[in-house]
């Protein structure tokens, strides 16, 4: 059976593994439009990755085998979350109960290579960024637990394509307020996790308000191709998640979900290209701030969702 569903699900895997650039390709379109350009064309992300693909990557002499690594370990995190993350469809090919705990840790992996990486290099530019993506990170992490703990009791399921299935559905009535609150944190954490405003800006190139991309520059060829394309990943498999809690298809046919889904992803994608668009990027010191925002915001969540389980 499990067979069956990895070969089932090969179709899809296709899909989602080409998606990524397209939603990044989305939301340049999206900001141009506000600023009145006409943007980039529609597959330039692709044209992007296929040249720095066909580069050669440049090391310094001063770094070990983790610099090397961090890129190749991020990236396989993603995809191995990738086979456990409902993203067209309410099923995963290998999921299993209790596989929200892995999908956290995979995340938080990816993300510790990324930042040993910029520390590897020794510059006191990438360490900044580094320490700042590990706080941020530190921050966003409990209002994605909290989320993950309203799905599952909403849901009555550890595994995650059960809590954002057909469950949570019925959740919306009796827990309607909950889930409401859970669709705000997780867009959060999707702003937050992605790096985009008004928390960090991937478009910048200011040494002293980079976040992510100070970690990256001395990153060229297949590694800041592979880095790239993580980023795209994480935005597509973290919107999927806050997409089948705000919006689940329990009611409707099957082979409706993937042409839905890759719709909503797109409309997820100008969503952030209008907020970036119509948002400055918050000061440092208010990022916290936000962050504790939504952790409130689950924490309130998952203390209505229990009181209702509980009466």
């Amino acid at each position: 059976m499990n067979v069956l569903r990895v070969i089932l699900a090969v179709p899809e895997a296709v899909v989602v593994l080409a998606m990524p650039p397209l939603l990044m390709s989305v939301i340049a379109k999206t900001k141009a439009r506000f600023a009145g350009r006409v943007g980039p064309p529609w597959l330039q992300p692709y044209y992007d990755l296929a040249k720095l693909v066909r580069k050669a990557p440049v090391h310094s002499r001063t770094t070990t085998w983790i610099f090397r690594a961090g890129p190749i370990v991020s990236l396989a995190a993603l995809l191995t979350v990738a086979l456990l993350v409902p993203v067209l469809t309410r099923g995963t090919p290998l999921g299993f109960a209790g596989d929200v705990i892995l999908i956290a840790y995979l995340l938080a992996l990816g993300r510790m290579f990324t930042v040993l990486a910029a520390m590897d290099t020794g510059s006191s530019f990438e360490g900044m960024g580094a320490a700042r993506e590990v706080t941020f990170g530190a921050m966003s992490e409990p209002a994605l637990f909290l989320s993950f703990v309203v799905l599952a009791v909403a849901g009555r399921s550890l595994e995650l394509g059960r809590m954002v299935g057909a469950p949570p559905l019925g959740a919306w009535g009796p827990v309607g307020p909950a889930m409401v609150l859970v669709v705000g944190a997780l867009l959060i954490v999707l702003i937050t996790e992605t790096c985009r405003v008004p928390v960090d800006d991937p478009a910048t190139h200011l040494e002293l308000t980079m976040i992510h991309e100070v970690m990256v520059l001395d990153h060229s060829g297949p590694d800041l191709a592979a880095i790239t394309y993580g980023a795209a990943l994480k935005f597509v498999l973290l919107g999927s998640i806050l997409l089948h809690a705000a919006l689940p298809h329990g009611g409707l046919p099957a082979w409706l979900d993937p042409p839905l889904r890759i719709a909503e992803l797109a409309g997820l994608a100008v969503l952030v290209g209008v907020l970036e668009s119509s948002l400055a990027r918050l000061r440092l010191n208010r990022v916290p701030l936000l962050l504790a925002g939504a952790t409130v915001l689950a924490g309130l969540a998952t203390v209505l969702t229990l009181m209702r389980s509980t009466a």
